[in-house]
């Protein structure tokens, strides 16, 4: 399958990035090495170019309840301007998708109507659109705006005062998991949004496609640092963040992987899988999502086997890394309910030998 380009492609080839394939796109891995990027985030600045996300838009007068409906969270908790966490449950007791819910503002809908916008992560646009589409039995309309947005993260403390340079909104009065409209180099209607995926602070902005090669010169003009895919992963690791696809996916519960958070069971409205998590929630789950460090520089990898000190496996890894940060090795991964203790030493096996690793509290990484 040919491989699909944001606008800003051509641009990280000529910044020297080394590119490999991510969900269908053709993405930039690293510029320099992850460990520099990853630390840079962490310690200043620097963008990241996500425009391989997909966008819908959901409005309508049961845009509300439609999403109720099919939404582990509750969107009847935001308000114009707020963003939420949630995932689309499955009819097994999965997870079709983690993404972000971002409550419109009312002059953006016709009388009695609400607005949302759902961010999705873009291995699973598709999917996600037919699985909507499937339990959309409401008087809501859904557009998909994946193909006409670009998506910018620009991440690390510094991100507010390089922004602000660029644009009128108040970025100081912009609380995380809000966001507001605003004008960005002279280009109105970008969506400024408090929210990331590396816990350093920062923004993501969501912009017409026609726009972003601007924003982006703009920013490598005030010396911001071009990101690629592996700090991100490594920068939301070190912050326990779930990655679909490797700690939680179509089979993987949401109560399994600590995200009984967004999992809300005592309001009213019914959603896929609600009774399998009531009952989960009371009976508690087998296996647990866990997150453990290890001494020396062995690096665990997803699917590496978890074992007890008996030599019994127990589980599996599913992310690991050098934490940049941190300088010692670290994972998740799914293990036995009985072996998710905090404290506890575990067993990670890598070709013949095994590693401690000590069971830890997320997140490793506290700012």
């Amino acid at each position: 399958m040919e491989l699909r380009n944001t606008l800003l492609t051509q641009r990280h080839i000529t910044l020297g990035a080394r590119m490999m394939p991510f969900a269908g796109f053709n993405m930039p891995v690293s510029y320099s090495t992850i460990t520099e990027e990853h630390l840079t985030v962490r310690q200043s600045c620097g963008v990241f170019d996500v425009s391989h996300m997909g966008e819908f838009i959901v409005r309508g007068v049961e845009a509300t309840q439609f999403l109720l409906h099919v939404l582990s969270n509750d969107v009847s908790k935001l308000s114009p301007g707020e963003a939420q966490y949630s995932c689309i449950p499955n009819n097994q007791g999965g997870i079709v998708d983690d993404l972000l819910v971002y409550r419109l503002f009312q002059d953006q809908c016709s009388e009695g109507e609400q607005a949302y916008m759902l961010v999705v992560n873009a291995s699973n646009i598709q999917k996600d659109w037919d699985w909507l589409s499937s339990q959309n039995t409401y008087q809501a309309k859904m557009i998909d705006i994946s193909d006409r947005t670009a998506l910018l993260a620009v991440q690390g403390p510094d991100a507010a005062q390089v922004l602000q340079t660029m644009t009128d909104v108040d970025l100081d009065q912009l609380g995380y998991y809000t966001f507001t409209k605003g004008t960005v180099l002279g280009k109105d209607n970008v969506l400024i949004s408090a929210t990331g995926y590396t816990g350093a602070g920062g923004f993501e902005l969501y912009l017409d496609q026609d726009h972003v090669t601007v924003l982006w010169d703009a920013l490598m003009d005030r010396r911001v640092k071009p990101m690629g895919l592996g700090a991100r992963d490594t920068l939301r690791l070190e912050m326990g963040y779930c990655l679909y696809g490797n700690d939680i996916d179509d089979d993987t519960s949401p109560l399994e992987a600590g995200l009984s958070w967004i999992t809300k069971l005592k309001r009213d409205h019914a959603f896929p899988s609600k009774e399998i998590f009531i009952r989960q929630n009371q009976e508690g789950v087998n296996r647990k999502l866990i997150a453990f460090k290890l001494d020396g520089k062995r690096v665990p990898r997803h699917g590496y086997q978890i074992n007890d000190h008996g030599d019994n496996q127990i589980g599996a890894v599913t992310s690991g890394t050098m934490s940049p940060s941190l300088g010692y090795p670290i994972g998740m991964g799914y293990v036995l309910k009985k072996y998710a203790v905090l404290g506890e030493t575990i067993q990670i096996k890598m070709g013949k030998k095994y590693y401690p690793a000590e069971i830890v509290k997320a997140p490793f990484y506290k700012s």
